[in-house]
């Protein structure tokens, strides 16, 4: 949570600083340093705080390393419905992940079920205000930004065919990642995939995923939330 989190979060959800600083277990001067940037919370303190002011996922800390470990299907799906995709609705789910976190374990998967992929560019239109920078550096390292740009340009898709219009937010992180592409062929989540399919996918795939350089057969008109 960053400084204008722990302050905004507490104004909106109507609690004083005393208040909120009793509930959450610390000292006032100790919260009034966490408002103002001079400490940090740790995960819990921050998960605790998140829960009393009923702030968005997007606020929820992520994990310092740099380098992403693959989520389990199990595990990404529980993720997923946390944040309250419609596909997996049916699921109950007490912890919620931050959105960020969840769209990076998902992208780095070798392989990964055609379900959970397609509930991605869901989540990336739901939480335009997660941390863009954190997300897009982790990436870009692990070179899967072809993968997350052709996810924000179906995400951008979807918006764009919604009564609001297409997001601005998106159209940039689009535009960010296309000075990123990668010239070498992938495919989405989908790396065990044998050459008959990826012959096939080469001359049959969307001209939109021929420009990210990958092999998928994944498009909007697919995509079970688009047309919502």
């Amino acid at each position: 949570m960053t400084a204008g989190q722990w302050t905004t979060g507490r104004d909106k959800s109507g609690w004083t600083q005393v208040a909120a600083a009793r509930s959450l277990n610390v000292s006032q001067p100790y919260l009034s340093q966490l408002e103002t940037g001079l400490r940090t919370a740790s995960a819990q303190l921050a998960r605790r705080a998140a829960r009393l002011y009923k702030l968005s996922p997007t606020a929820l800390p992520l994990p310092e390393p740099f380098f992403a470990q693959p989520s389990q299907p199990d595990d990404l799906q529980n993720r997923l419905a946390s944040l309250g995709y419609p596909g997996f609705e049916h699921l109950r789910v007490r912890q919620t992940s931050n959105p960020a976190e969840v769209v990076l374990g998902a992208v780095v998967q070798r392989d990964l079920d055609t379900r959970l992929v397609e509930a991605l560019p869901w989540v990336l239109k739901a939480y335009t205000d997660l941390n863009w920078e954190w997300l897009r550096d982790r990436v870009k390292l692990q070179n899967v930004q072809n993968r997350l740009g052709y996810l924000v340009h179906l995400a951008r898709d979807v918006a764009a065919r919604e009564v609001a219009g297409a997001s601005t937010q998106l159209t940039r992180w689009e535009k960010e990642l296309e000075e990123a592409r990668l010239a070498s062929e992938g495919t989405l989540c989908r790396d065990s995939m044998q050459e008959p399919e990826r012959k096939w996918l080469r001359a049959n795939r969307s001209a939109d995923a021929a420009h990210w350089n990958l092999l998928t057969g994944i498009t909007t008109e697919q995509l079970p939330y688009a047309n919502s």
